[in-house]
C-alpha cells in the first residue's frame, strides 16, 4: 500500500511537471530566437526598410497584414496561405481581397530567414516582426516584441469575411468586435491610429464622402474628386488616411478626426459625440501618450490565441502548408 501510495505520488508530481513546464514553453517570449536564430531581427529589418524605401505604403500594408491575421483565430499567419484546388484560404476574404498586400515582402523575408536559420522561425512571427519594423521606420514607437508563434495548417474565409471590423462599422460594433478577441475600447482607439499611414480604396469611403453630414465642407468635395458617386466608377482609386501626414507614424489621424476629416465612417464614429471622443481628444494632444497605448495595444493583441508549443508547424513556404 505504501509503494503504492509513493508511486501514485510520483505520477501526480510528474504529471505537475509536465503540464508546468508545457504551459511555460507556449509563452511567447522576447528573446524567443535569441540563440536559434540570432540573425533574425537584423534580417527582418533590413528587408522592411528596402521595402518601405521602394514604397513608403508598404510599411501600412505591413501593418495592416498583421491585423487582419490576428483578428481570424489569432496571430497565426493563416492570413498567407494560397488556395488551392482542395483548400480555401482566407486571402480572398471580403476585407482582404483586392486589399490586403505585402506577401511578396513576406515571402522575401522568409526566404532570407531560412537562409541563416532553417526550419525555425514561423511565419507568424516574421509578419509580427515586419509590422513592428514598419512603425518604427515611419517614426512611431518602438517595443520588444513577443516571438514564439507557430503558423496555423488551416484558415477560415468565413471568419475571415465575419472577424474583421468593417470601414462602415459605427462605434458600437467596433467597441463590440474589438471586445471579442479580448481587447478594451482604449485598445480599439489606439490601434485605429495606425491609419496615421496608408491609403484606402475609393469603395471603402465613397458612401461616407457624398453622403454623411459630419465631415469637414473642404476635405469631402477634394475627396469626391477622386471618388466619383457612381459604384463601379474608380472604386480601387486611392486616397490617404491621413491627409496630412500620410507616410508618417504620428498622432496627426486624430487631428484629423477633431475636424471631421476621417476618410473612413469608422475612423469618423470615434468622434462623433460618444463615448470615446476624450480618448482621441487625448491622443491628438499628446502623442507620448498615443505611442506608449499603441505599442501596449499591439503587444497585446499580438498575444491573440496564438499556437506555440505543439500546435501548427513551422512552415517552409509561407503560402503553403508543409
Amino acid at each position: 500500500m505504501a509503494a503504492s501510495s509513493s508511486s501514485f505520488v510520483a505520477i501526480l508530481t510528474l504529471a505537475f511537471f509536465l503540464l508546468f513546464s508545457g504551459s511555460v514553453n507556449a509563452q511567447l517570449s522576447t528573446n524567443y530566437y535569441s540563440k536559434s536564430c540570432p540573425k533574425l531581427l537584423s534580417t527582418v529589418k533590413s528587408i522592411v526598410q528596402s521595402a518601405i524605401a521602394k514604397e513608403a505604403r508598404m510599411g501600412a500594408s505591413l501593418l495592416r497584414l498583421f491585423f487582419h491575421d490576428c483578428f481570424v483565430n489569432g496571430c497565426d499567419g493563416s492570413i498567407l496561405l494560397d488556395d488551392t484546388s482542395n483548400f480555401i484560404g482566407e486571402k480572398n476574404a471580403g476585407p482582404n481581397r483586392n486589399s490586403v498586400r505585402g506577401y511578396e515582402v513576406i515571402d522575401h523575408i522568409k526566404s532570407a530567414v531560412e537562409n541563416v536559420c532553417p526550419d525555425v522561425v514561423s511565419c507568424a512571427d516574421i509578419v509580427a516582426i515586419a509590422a513592428r519594423d514598419s512603425v518604427v521606420i515611419l517614426g512611431g514607437p518602438n517595443w520588444y516584441i513577443k516571438l514564439g508563434r507557430r503558423d496555423a495548417r488551416f484558415a477560415s474565409q468565413a471568419a475571415a469575411n465575419n472577424s474583421i471590423p468593417s470601414p462602415a462599422s459605427s462605434l458600437n460594433q467596433l467597441i463590440s468586435r474589438f471586445s471579442q478577441v479580448g481587447l478594451s475600447t482604449r485598445d480599439m482607439v489606439a490601434l485605429s491610429g495606425a491609419h496615421t499611414i496608408g491609403q484606402a480604396r475609393c469603395i471603402t469611403f465613397r458612401a461616407r464622402v457624398h453622403n454623411e453630414t459630419n465631415i469637414d465642407r473642404l476635405f469631402a468635395p477634394s475627396r469626391r474628386s477622386t471618388c466619383p458617386r457612381t459604384t463601379g466608377s474608380g472604386d480601387n482609386n486611392l486616397a490617404p488616411l491621413d491627409i496630412q501626414t500620410p507616410t508618417r507614424f504620428d498622432n496627426t489621424y486624430y487631428k484629423n478626426l477633431l475636424q471631421r476629416r476621417g476618410l473612413l465612417h469608422s475612423d469618423q464614429q470615434l468622434f462623433n459625440g460618444g463615448s470615446t471622443d476624450s480618448i482621441v481628444r487625448g491622443y491628438s494632444n499628446c502623442q507620448s501618450t498615443f505611442n506608449s497605448d499603441f505599442a501596449a495595444a499591439l503587444i497585446r493583441m499580438g498575444d491573440i490565441n496564438p499556437l506555440t508549443g505543439s500546435k501548427g508547424e513551422i512552415r517552409k513556404n509561407c503560402r503553403k502548408r508543409n
